[in-house]
């Protein structure tokens, strides 16, 4: 087969693809759909080993009430059990998750979640069909349309969403301005080597800091940014800069997390201006 008859077998694939995960959705079988989404509660925070391993997140014991029996369960995080929980405090409410009929396959995450209808891979299934529709329009027709397909619907969708991306810096810069400060301490650096077979040993060093909230609230996190000299931190007093409302957004630097929302929202603009102007260098080239 030639490139032709490839890429619509490819787009066909994909397309099929897109439709089954459609139908499973609509008729309620999809992994999510099947998925029963509890809210658990943090009872119990274990205080991290200096030196030891940020694999497994900050170790901690979760309660949450089975739906089906209607009794409490206690569990941990030990073990590859979904997201990662990387800020713990004594209270913190924390998704649950589990297929049904098997709440011993229990997975976390890092806030309760909303029932889901599973339509993530349908939707990248549909994109891979776009993608193959561009590619075969760009070899039938000449490459300028592919600047036009490359370019004019993600151009289109970037300024769609600018302004709602506005939006979010503006929210997130309210939050920064109205984070309060308390001291707090690092009080552990974790410490992971993973050796590659062709770079070598590559080693991972993460900060534990610890801080008490003016609500009393013992907040124990891994802390990766805007800390100098990581692997000498142990010990090291921190000032930090939390939302009241969910300890876990915090930072060491204020100024630094203002600068790089700011950054997020013209990289944003620029590329909405990037391709845009690719769709329009298309359109200019078919008509010479």
């Amino acid at each position: 087969m030639g490139w032709h008859e490839w890429l619509v077998l490819w787009c066909a694939v994909w397309g099929a693809a897109a439709l089954i995960g459609v139908g499973m959705s609509l008729a309620g079988l999809t992994k999510a759909q099947r998925t029963v989404r509890l809210t658990g509660r943090i009872e119990r925070v274990r205080a991290p080993r200096h030196g030891g391993s940020r694999l497994g997140g900050i170790s901690v014991v979760i309660s949450y009430r089975d739906p089906a029996s209607g009794q409490e369960v206690t569990v941990t995080n030990d073990g590859e059990r979904g997201e990662m929980i990387t800020a713990a405090w004594e209270g913190r409410e924390i998704g649950v998750s589990h297929p049904r009929g098997r709440p011993h396959a229990y997975r976390f995450s890092h806030a309760p979640e909303q029932p889901s209808r599973g339509l993530g891979r349908p939707a990248f299934a549909l994109f891979l069909v776009y993608v193959g529709l561009v590619v075969l329009v760009a070899i039938d027709r000449g490459w300028p349309w592919a600047l036009i397909g490359s370019g004019g619907p993600p151009a289109i969708l970037g300024a769609v969403q600018l302004p709602w991306a506005v939006r979010v810096r503006n929210t997130r810069l309210n939050r920064l301005a109205a984070m309060e400060t308390v001291p707090g301490r690092v009080v552990a650096v974790l410490k992971d080597i993973r050796v590659d077979p062709d770079d070598g040993p590559t080693t991972t060093i993460t900060p534990v800091v610890s801080f008490t909230t003016h609500e009393g609230t013992t907040v124990t996190a891994h802390c990766t940014s805007h800390l100098p000299d990581p692997a000498g931190a142990h010990g090291r007093d921190v000032k930090v800069h939390y939302t009241a409302a969910d300890p876990s957004d915090f930072t060491l630097d204020r100024a630094a997390e203002h600068h790089s929302e700011k950054r997020t929202v013209a990289i944003h603009a620029l590329a909405t201006a990037l391709l845009t102007a690719t769709a329009v260098a298309g359109v200019v080239l078919l008509r010479r």
